[in-house]
């Protein structure tokens, strides 16, 4: 009788090489660079949001040696709007790694790639398998989702004993001869059948010997057992307009949005209006009554992010005197569009009912 672990290796392959079709650009992909870059951006992100990324990426650096000359506001503003900014962070310190110390040459086994800034195990196994067909199977939660659910196992899958038992298993799966065409397969797999939500099991390859189905358990699996925490932090923008200049600065480390830009930033703990803010100690630090106009003040702006949601508004300040205010810098209008800003500001700024221009 036909074991249910090899039968999953040959459906799986056999519904790849028959059913499969879903586009992507670096689909087949050989050139490490660009695996690398696809995998960089996939992490956290939706194919269909990362594909014009990733081809806005390639298009202005075609290959390493590129990307690391590249100014590094350069890198962000193209990053601008695909969020966990530290990913490209880390993209431009691999890329000058690379650049530098291994004279733009990409690394071609496995434990060199996992020693990349920002490459954990699955991006590694990814661009090992894909560019040299190494033998490392990609573990992601699309993977233990998929796992999960065929081999009805409802260990949870963000445990450690769930994450050791899916892993090896995944390992085990693997196909040693075409790990590239197999790894890829599988993340299809998971992407277009095995969704979370609403599964496509009438048309799954593997529905016969799928445990999850069997049982009536599909909804039901996989398993999780942490809950993340989540905050809500209110964030209110002055946009301080003084001689057709306005106010930003850089964020700093060990806070979200790191690297990119903001204006001139006060944090509360609700939201307001022009009275409160005037009340406001961090507000009258900043201005002295009769020195300033509040022009506007922005409808409510959210933005959801995976352990905190942000709620904030846009203030519109004219200043009579131009006022040092530490830690900001003031731009024109010009220098402000080149600048990497959060979505939350940028959804703001191309907001139909706000004028692009500022000032």
């Amino acid at each position: 009788m036909i074991s249910q672990k090899f039968f999953f290796t040959t459906a799986l392959l056999k519904w790849n090489n028959t059913s499969n079709n879903r586009p992507m650009p670096w689909k087949g992909e050989k050139d490490p660079y660009k695996i690398w870059l696809s995998e960089i951006i996939l992490q956290q992100t939706r194919v269909e949001q990362g594909w014009d990324y990733y081809n806005r990426f390639v298009a202005a650096f075609p290959d390493i040696n590129k990307l690391a000359k590249a100014p590094e506001t350069k890198v962000f503003k193209l990053w601008e709007g695909l969020g966990y900014y530290t990913r490209c962070k880390n993209l431009i310190a691999t890329a000058k790694f690379i650049a530098k110390e291994k004279k733009g040459k990409f690394p071609d086994n496995y434990d060199n790639i996992l020693k990349l800034q920002g490459v954990g195990p699955y991006t590694a196994a990814a661009i090992a398998s894909f560019a040299y067909n190494l033998p490392y199977a990609v573990v992601d939660g699309n993977v233990f989702r998929v796992l999960s659910r065929f081999f009805n196992d409802d260990t949870a899958i963000d445990s450690t004993e769930g994450k050791k038992i899916f892993t090896a298993l995944a390992q085990e799966l693997l196909d040693k001869k075409q790990p590239g065409i197999y790894n890829q397969a599988l993340m299809d797999f998971g992407a277009v059948i095995c969704k979370p939500k609403l599964p496509l099991c009438k048309q799954c390859a593997l529905q016969s010997s799928c445990g999850a189905y069997l049982k009536g358990l599909v909804n039901v699996l996989p398993v999780k057992e942490k809950k993340v925490p989540q905050k809500t932090r209110w964030l209110f923008y002055f946009i301080i307009e003084h001689n057709s200049k306005v106010y930003v600065r850089k964020r700093g480390t060990k806070d979200i949005w790191e690297n990119l830009y903001e204006f001139v930033l006060v944090e509360a703990t609700a939201a307001t209006d022009a009275v409160r803010l005037e009340k406001l100690p961090a507000f009258k630090k900043l201005f002295k009554k009769g020195t300033y106009n509040i022009e506007t003040i922005s409808k409510l702006y959210s933005q959801k992010l995976t352990h905190q949601t942000i709620h904030g508004q846009f203030i519109k300040i004219k200043l009579k005197n131009k006022v040092e205010i530490e830690g900001y810098q003031s731009v024109s209008q010009k220098e402000l569009a080149s600048l990497p800003f959060p979505k939350f500001i940028t959804t703001y700024l191309k907001d139909k009912n706000v004028s692009l221009n500022l000032l």
